[in-house]
């Protein structure tokens, strides 16, 4: 599959771009989950190996418009990439860290909430 990506604007000034510059516009790049695949050069039963699913969940994943934060982050990781998930507002934006692993215990589960412990059976 070939794309074609739309031309960014040009930069005024120096023909180096700053680190966060280059990050700026190289994020700038949007596609589909199918396509991010066929540009890393791998197949729908690779991905399968690599996720240890079936061909046919890589495809669901593929056309799915809503999944889980944690479905998509194993999938951008299959491929090498790590998932960022941030608020856009005029002002600036914001990256929204409440999904990353980091937040995670030892035993991989979020740390408990006063809501988790209203939930929990009462021993007797």
């Amino acid at each position: 599959m070939t794309m074609i990506l739309k031309e960014l604007p040009s930069t005024s000034g120096s023909d180096e771009l700053s680190p966060q510059s280059q990050r700026a516009q190289e994020s700038l790049t949007a596609m589909p989950l199918d396509a991010l695949r066929d540009a890393k050069q791998l197949t729908q039963v690779q991905m399968a190996q690599l996720l240890k699913i079936s061909q046919g969940a890589v495809s669901k994943v593929e056309r799915r418009t809503d999944m889980f934060v944690s479905t998509l982050r194993n999938y951008v990781r299959a491929i090498g990439g790590d998932l960022e998930i941030r608020a856009v507002f005029p002002d600036g934006d914001v990256l929204i860290d409440q999904f990353d692993d980091a937040r995670r215990t030892d035993n991989g589960t979020r740390p408990s909430s006063k809501r988790d412990e209203r939930k929990a059976p009462l021993a007797v």
